[in-house]
């Protein structure tokens, strides 16, 4: 499946359609901001692609750690080969196959790890998981990592696939319940939407031990504090902007409390909502924006739109009053199978830490031109967030996270904003007829 098919070639950001969005206010001179040095953060955006790692959607990015070459079982040496962005198969990324591709540190058997190409009949390429995307399928998210910081020593904290994942980026854990010593570990099955706490009665997913067994089962819906609740403590407003309500991709939907209490509310869809919010001025201080299938950049799923759609919010923000006042975590949840040369510095608890996946820092206060080769993972996230609003630790991933400091200067005089350009613009996601696709099942 090509992107040339998919992404309509040539057609620039150029604003909101007046019809679609409102005017925006206009942006605050540097002299509202306060004194320099001062954290001036008011509002973050995390935005949450799919599937990628360093060494396959970053091949070439100067200053970061990428490898051009893979190791397979046999010790052969395989390039990695350019591929569209929108391919026509996928590889497992379930904690089995995290296991088989890390191999006790030796990232050498990825070619262990079962693929499959889609629709058939289809023929897999040789060596699937070691190819690279065409810089050029991704050049917005190739402006974004060169004008502002690009962390090569990202990795996702679980070594399983999106479900969890996407547990880890709200609460720093995919514990079922507080104090346990469990971790939700793999997707629900049999696959449903919809899934988590309005999953059917016969759906359950697999849980790890400290020891790695993964022997117990439960219903897919937990309860425990995330970080919501730690922004609700102290009133300050946050929105999860998502394509589907009850799928893997929203982590919500499995957390009881939030699903069946008033937080409820704050789940919002369709995801292109966040673009109305940031142009009418009610962005709120947190948010998370989870996108359709076809924008995710998960292999095999998406249609190359995924660079289009994160330039929108971007786009969005730089040329909104709160370009000044935000910061934008663009990170994608799991590797997807994809060969990363790069192990985790350190396993935990027999589930933590899995392989690195992309993390872009965008924002006036972002070091420019900056590679961060810090280690970071999805609790760094939430440890900035907690940083920067002064909340207490939810004692999970990110009571042992960074929080990613190394990343900003808010000393430094803040960077103007700079449009990025996109082959598509806000309007094909805000105009688009087609119901957004499902989550892949892994």
């Amino acid at each position: 499946m090509s992107v040339c098919k998919s992404v309509v070639a040539g057609i620039l950001f150029a604003g909101f359609a007046v019809s679609a969005l409102a005017q925006r206010p206009p942006v605050p001179g540097i002299a509202q901001l306060g004194t320099l040095g001062t954290p001036p953060i008011r509002h973050v955006i995390i935005i949450f692609q799919e599937n990628r790692t360093p060494d396959n959607l970053f091949q070439g990015l100067p200053g970061a750690d990428i490898a051009s070459s893979g190791v397979n079982s046999k010790g052969q040496v395989i390039p990695l080969a350019p591929e569209h962005l929108a391919n026509n198969y996928d590889m497992s990324h379930s904690h089995s196959a995290f296991l088989a591709s890390y191999d006790n540190g030796k990232m050498d058997g990825f070619d262990r790890i079962p693929s499959e190409c889609l629709p058939k009949p289809c023929t897999l390429p040789t060596d699937p998981e070691y190819f690279s995307v065409y810089p050029a399928d991704v050049a917005p998210y190739f402006q974004m990592a060169e004008q502002y910081t690009f962390a090569d020593r990202m990795f996702q904290t679980n070594q399983g696939p999106s479900f969890p994942a996407h547990q880890f980026i709200i609460a720093g854990t995919s514990a079922p319940s507080e104090g346990s010593d469990l971790f939700v570990s793999e997707e629900p099955v049999p696959s449903n939407v919809p899934t988590g706490c309005t999953a059917p009665q016969s759906e359950t997913v697999q849980l790890i031990d400290p020891e790695g067994n993964e022997t117990q089962t439960m219903y897919p819906c937990f309860d425990h504090t995330t970080l919501t609740d730690l922004l609700d403590a102290q009133k300050i407003s946050w929105r999860y902007y998502t394509a589907g309500t009850d799928t893997i991709w929203n982590g919500p939907a499995a957390i009881s409390h939030i699903r069946f209490g008033t937080d409820w509310q704050n789940i919002v869809s369709p995801q292109t909502r966040v673009l109305h919010d940031i142009a009418n001025g009610q962005l709120p201080a947190v948010s998370w924006v989870i996108p359709t299938g076809q924008e995710s950049d998960h292999a095999d799923v998406n249609d190359g739109s995924g660079p289009s759609w994160v330039a929108s919010i971007v786009n969005a923000v730089g040329t909104s009053s709160y370009w000044y006042t935000t910061a934008i975590l663009i990170a994608w949840d799991d590797w997807g199978g994809w060969y990363d040369h790069v192990p985790p510095s350190s396993i935990i608890n027999s589930y933590e830490y899995g392989f690195r996946v992309p993390l872009i820092v965008v924002s006036p206060y972002a070091k420019p031109a900056y590679v961060s080769h810090v280690n970071h993972d999805f609790g760094s996230i939430l440890k900035f967030i907690e940083v920067t609003y002064d909340l207490p630790s939810l004692g999970y991933a990110d009571a042992r996270a960074d929080d990613l400091s190394d990343c900003f200067d808010y000393s430094q005089a803040p960077i103007p904003f700079k449009q990025i350009n996109a082959p598509l613009g806000p309007e094909h996601f805000l105009n688009d007829p087609r119901p957004p696709s499902d989550p892949d099942d892994d």
